[in-house]
């Protein structure tokens, strides 16, 4: 029991430390990191793996935001503004994944982070 239980704490801790690097080094990390590991390595459901790696980036965003700050990468007010409506679009987000099966949730995301990887690769 104790090897599962370490071997999960270390599959966490590998997830966190890549979606804090990705985090720092792109701006991105709880969804497009997180959720899949955690889906994949430990076999959560799309919606344990999202409410966990939200409340994963209240952390990871708080300890970039810092950074990037003392760097001089951050506009405050911007931020604020991009912020301030994305948790009506959290909370319009959150309820309407409770509402459809997690396999079409799953596929929804697999799209999105085709579409990106595909805008990223053709300029």
């Amino acid at each position: 029991m104790a090897a599962v239980s370490r071997r999960r704490t270390l599959a966490l801790a590998v997830i966190g430390t890549a979606a804090g690097l990705f985090s720092g080094l792109f701006g991105v990390g709880g969804g497009v990191v997180m959720v899949p590991l955690l889906v994949l390595w430990l076999g959560y459901g799309e919606r344990e793996a999202t409410g966990t790696s939200l409340a994963a980036i209240v952390v990871i965003a708080t300890a970039a935001t810092l950074t990037h700050g003392a760097y001089g990468n951050v506009r405050l007010a911007e931020g604020l503004l991009v912020g301030v409506p994305a948790v009506g679009g959290v909370l319009a987000g959150t309820w309407l994944q409770q509402r459809i099966e997690p396999r079409t949730v799953r596929l929804l995301f697999a799209a999105l982070l085709a579409a990106s990887a595909l805008e990223l690769l053709v300029p």
